[in-house]
């Protein structure tokens, strides 16, 4: 017999509408303050003579501090809630990212975007934790695929804004990448203000019901309720295996999101040949095919997966191993070829990141814990994020500028990646509650 739950009402959904407005432009418009660095790297090494070595450990420094605030996070928001936590994390991102418009000291830039990663980290965990608030379990798939789309419109968002700042120059002018970073700026700090006035951590803050997931029985209730007192951080055994099996996957999706991100615009201008401006605006079609990805994802799996995120996700990770094997096959061929293959990596990997990290991180740590769990998970993933930056720079330069090994190590990504959704469904499949 199922208990009680209060419905939704016209309140209820009228704060929904304002919290999904305001969480998602909010991270929407972190990636403003995230992507200039990615799209001035070239022009910065042209000005410069930084290498491809140097300039990765630039931006190495960045995601280094935003895996390592990724775990502050967890604790942070858990203290002072999601609205303050995402609150500190924009004004201090929006700060730095301004003073790295005027500065070309390696060792500022490096503590800059350090800086940058630490108040970066505050948004994901602390925008899914209030969705958690506001959406039920039952809701999240089909919810969270529309609202994970803030990242790829993010992405490609301020993709297109950087492009069209550097296109901003003739002939034999200097590139005006330094605006890459006034522009960011400027944008995040119109965000913050919405998200001041839009957002509320849960329906309790403006004096409305809680709105709990229906327990399928009272005895599995307090089951449920036994394992989480037991368990470390208000997790039971089996939610901790699964967060560190989606955690693993989320090392190696990271891994190749942020080599896409960091580095196609830096390959299709030196590689390829093309200008700062139109390499970034090719670039972008890895965000360009995620948005629909991520929807089609969490769709199907409210729709034919009874809200279990694993299978569709592994099947989706299938697909992308494939297309990884055929960048390493054809991806040097020209610049067509990559920028298609390009497009299919982002349709296969935005949906599983999305629905693993977002409603699957929700379903892990329920109302609870799910801003410790996206923390959590997030954190781990931007390891792979980290290494990437480090491994993919010294890769390049050390066979001189070719592509075919870094292909090599998105097609070994994917393949690990895949083989973490696949001991998701078989756990599901064994009984052992996979996501």
């Amino acid at each position: 017999m199922s208990s009680m739950v209060h419905p939704v009402s016209p309140a209820h959904r009228s704060w929904r509408v304002k919290v999904f407005a305001s969480t998602w432009l909010s991270y929407v418009g972190f990636y403003f303050c995230r992507k200039p660095f990615s799209a001035a790297k070239a022009a910065i090494g042209i000005e410069t003579g930084w290498s491809a070595t140097t300039l990765g450990q630039i931006w190495a420094s960045y995601l280094v501090a935003y895996s390592i605030g990724q775990f502050l996070a967890a604790g942070m928001g858990t203290r002072l809630g999601p609205r303050k936590n995402v609150l500190i994390g924009m004004g201090l991102s929006v700060a730095v990212t301004a003073a790295l418009g005027v500065t070309l000291s390696i060792p500022l830039m490096m503590g800059l975007v350090a800086v940058n990663g630490l108040a970066q980290a505050t948004g994901w965990s602390g925008n899914v934790g209030t969705m958690a608030g506001w959406f039920r379990k039952h809701e999240r798939g089909r919810v969270m695929g529309a609202w994970s789309n803030c990242f790829t419109v993010g992405a490609l968002s301020s993709g297109w804004a950087m492009a069209w700042v550097l296109g901003r120059h003739g002939p034999g002018e200097p590139s005006p990448w330094r605006y890459c970073f006034f522009v960011g700026a400027a944008v995040l700090t119109v965000v913050w203000v919405q998200f001041f006035f839009l957002q509320r951590n849960k329906p309790e803050d403006v004096g409305l019901e809680p709105l709990e997931d229906a327990p399928e029985s009272k005895d599995v209730s307090a089951k449920a309720d036994a394992d989480a007192a037991a368990g470390f951080m208000g997790l039971s055994k089996n939610a901790w295996t699964n967060l560190l099996l989606v955690a693993g996957f989320y090392f190696f999706a990271k891994f190749i999101r942020y080599a896409m991100w960091s580095w196609a615009a830096y390959f299709l201008q030196s590689n390829y040949g093309l200008t700062g401006a139109r390499s970034n605006v090719y670039a972008t079609a890895f965000d360009v095919m995620g948005i629909p990805g991520v929807f089609v994802t969490g769709w199907i799996s409210d729709r034919y997966f009874k809200s279990r995120r694993g299978g569709i996700a592994l099947i989706m990770m299938i697909a992308m191993t494939a297309t990884t094997a055929a960048l390493v096959v054809f991806g040097s061929a020209s610049v067509t070829v990559f920028a298609i293959l390009l497009g299919l990596v982002g349709f296969t990997l935005y949906g599983p990141d999305a629905l693993l990290t977002g409603a699957g991180a929700m379903d892990i740590g329920s109302r609870r814990a799910a801003t410790f769990a996206a923390a959590t998970i997030s954190g781990f993933g931007s390891l792979g994020a980290v290494v990437q930056e480090l491994v993919i720079a010294r890769a390049y330069d050390s066979k001189h500028g070719e592509l075919g090994p870094i292909f090599q190590l998105l097609f070994g990504s994917a393949l690990m990646a895949s083989m973490f959704c696949a001991a998701l469904v078989w756990r599901d499949r064994r009984g052992g509650r996979g996501v």
